[in-house]
């Protein structure tokens, strides 16, 4: 048994570097809609690696990560600022704020800080006595709190600043400190850009410059993550946008207009990724009216389509993909997820909101407004990210290191409340140890990366380095997935993840390639599965789930699925799992068989794990501690591709 085991993973890292080699991808500035890509190999040289340009192999990143620079961050105990997030994604030791040693299974390739860009540098200032910061009587009191021996002083002082900021009740004069325009302000923003540049060695390891704009509507998020795809001598020409009047607001709107006023100033490129729409109490993806009240017109949906290119489908906070009251014929739906309220748990949730939440039911209302006003608002690429506080972009079960510091690994973090309120509450071991984001770029530089998140080009997982490539067309075979190289008739005859399908060949139905790899040290594949969504002649919006290709010679029916589990290994006592059950790899050729050329459809992949130990499991067989009654204890981790959408013509 052990040598099979030995030479599965032998077999498995094999495989991982022959399709690696495999991947391609069209150049930057070739869309994916072009009859042909010109790039692929033509047999005019030998190695079919040589004379093209694109690339090998996904890079892996995040676009979320919170350090000591953010307000909550730091009162909550997070010390470390930006080289700390630094060093750990690149592959290096570091000390969390707790005083532990942590460090990632691997390192990744790139990685964007977004710290919140309302007041930054304050929660410093307060710690250190800053005189300005003693000139007010909030500024007083939260020194004295931050400082006290009381161990409850520290925790009750933080909630008392953040509800403060939330309801709009800070003191003028530190909002005017410590907002865009301000020399303290202008600091923590240099320092930032400073450290960006050191840390960012193009070929090796990328730092992308961005922050997060913390919109909140009454509770309701409204986050958005910028990401600039520019060095410092063009995002230094701006400062973040903030959410505090006078200096900024919270409708997205102004937030578009930021970054239009951005790109017109510097000549530099920027985008927005918005997410936990489940926490927005169903005002994230709008269909008839905005949050306001204001109605959706082409002025929103022309802006929020040229911005808003991806979107953060899973992270801590609860998995975005979809819900079971959405979709209860999809037995893999109910995944991480958050559906007490909206952010501060401040107002309770109704399944009416649900629809304006989640991703795939945006998708579908998508093509629904296209449909109106001739443009798709909602054609986005799905990413991970962990939206952590720690500076630490853990997202692995066994590495967990938490949300925030006081959730960084410990015996009691698995007891603790998370959120109470009249409205519900959420309990520490609902966090998801979520995630991370793969991309098809050509190198490992900002520009590159970011062309490849512009164009969709991008997948999220929940933590697994999952490999998965899907491509779509008219006329892909069986014989093209048994290429060792499918990539390029991937290219050659269809389209990737993120691209519009191309004009349609004859009377033929869409086909798809899709083949997904394991994580090499992570566990065995379930099964791939394409989800589809459509638009029909009367205005009404459906989805259906295709298993398209299942491990372990389980059957698929007539109806597309495989109702049949992959079963389960975990053993929970010793916190473990076996491989002998699920595939290293899958991959399949998959036709619609349900194909209307007269309807608006998008397709993408999910590729679902067997069943693994969620990071409780570690906790409790680390400390030799109880889990929690209601703690959910196993997962099926997973993959989501950016989708590929049709359009009749």
């Amino acid at each position: 048994m052990k040598t099979k085991h030995f030479l599965s993973i032998a077999c498995i890292l094999t495989i991982s570097a022959m399709l690696s080699n495999a991947y391609a991808q069209h150049q930057v500035g070739i869309t994916t809609s072009e009859e042909s890509f010109t790039a692929t190999y033509g047999g005019n040289v030998y190695s079919p690696y040589a004379q093209r340009g694109f690339p090998t192999f996904p890079l892996w990143g995040e676009t979320h990560v919170h350090t000591g620079f953010s307000m909550d961050a730091a009162l909550f105990g997070n010390r470390t600022l930006h080289e700390t997030a630094y060093r750990l994604a690149r592959g290096e030791e570091i000390i969390a704020s707790s005083g532990q040693p942590v460090k990632l299974s691997r390192p990744l390739d790139w990685l964007v800080i977004a710290d919140h860009s309302d007041m930054m540098g304050m929660v410093q200032d307060i710690f250190k006595g800053d005189p300005l910061v003693m000139t007010t009587e909030q500024g007083r009191r939260w020194n004295k709190g931050i400082k006290s021996s009381d161990p409850l002083a520290g925790p009750k002082t933080a909630l008392d600043l953040i509800e403060t900021f939330s309801q709009g009740k800070m003191d003028p004069k530190l909002v005017e400190a410590y907002s865009p325009g301000a020399p303290k302000y202008r600091s923590v923003w240099d320092q930032m850009l400073k450290t960006a540049e050191e840390y960012n060695e193009p070929g090796r390891f990328t730092a992308l410059i961005g922050f997060e704009w913390t919109s909140l509507i009454e509770g309701a998020n409204m986050h958005r993550n910028v990401v600039f795809r520019d060095n410092a001598d063009k995002a230094g020409m701006v400062e973040p946008y903030v959410t505090q009047k006078p200096y900024g607001s919270i409708d997205p709107l102004d937030l578009y207009d930021y970054l239009e006023k951005y790109e017109e100033k510097t000549g530099g490129s920027a985008l927005a990724i918005a997410h936990n729409g489940n926490l927005s109490n169903g005002i994230m993806f709008p269909v008839d009216a905005q949050y306001s009240g204001r109605k959706i017109d082409r002025t929103y949906i022309d802006a929020r389509a040229k911005w808003e290119v991806l979107y953060e489908v899973t992270q801590m906070k609860g998995d975005g993909e979809t819900h079971p009251f959405l979709s209860p014929n999809d037995e893999f739906a109910d995944y991480e997820t958050w559906d007490e309220g909206n952010l501060d748990l401040s107002a309770a949730k109704k399944d009416e909101m649900l629809q304006y939440e989640y991703a795939r039911e945006a998708l579908k209302n998508g093509l629904l407004l296209e449909e109106r006003f001739g443009k798709n608002p909602y054609k986005f690429g799905m990413v991970g990210a962990t939206d952590t506080h720690t500076s630490m972009s853990t997202a692995e079960e066994d590495n967990f290191m938490g949300k925030h510091t006081g959730y960084e690994a410990s015996p009691q973090r698995m007891t603790h409340p998370f959120q109470s309120t009249d409205a519900g509450i959420r309990y520490a071991w609902q966090m998801a140890s979520a995630g991370y984001q793969a991309v098809y770029a050509l190198e490992n530089t900002r520009e590159s990366i970011w062309d490849a998140m512009q164009r969709r080009e991008t997948y999220g997982t929940t933590g697994p380095r999952i490999g998965v490539r899907i491509f779509g067309g008219w006329n892909f075979t069986d014989q093209d997935i048994n290429s060792r190289q499918p990539a390029f008739l991937g290219y050659e005859k269809g389209v990737p993840m993120g691209g519009d399908m191309r004009k349609r060949e004859d009377d033929k139905s869409p086909s798809f390639m899709v083949y997904a790899l394991r994580d090499p040290i992570g566990a065995n594949l379930d099964r791939i599965q394409i989800i589809k969504g459509w638009l029909d002649g009367d205005g009404n919006t459906h989805e259906k789930i295709y298993d398209v290709a299942v491990s372990d010679g389980r059957k698929i029916d007539s109806e597309g699925r495989c109702k049949k589990p992959v079963g389960n290994t975990v053993d929970i006592e010793m916190a473990n799992w076996t491989n002998t059950i699920g595939a290293s790899e899958l991959a399949v050729v998959w036709t619609d068989p349900d194909f209307d050329p007269s309807q608006r459809a998008f397709y993408y992949g999910r590729i679902i794990e067997i069943p693994t130990p969620r990071w409780v499991v570690y906790d409790a067989y680390r400390y030799d501690v109880e889990i929690p009654d209601g703690a959910t204890t196993i997962g099926q981790e997973r993959a989501y591709t950016s989708p590929i959408w049709y359009t009749p013509e």
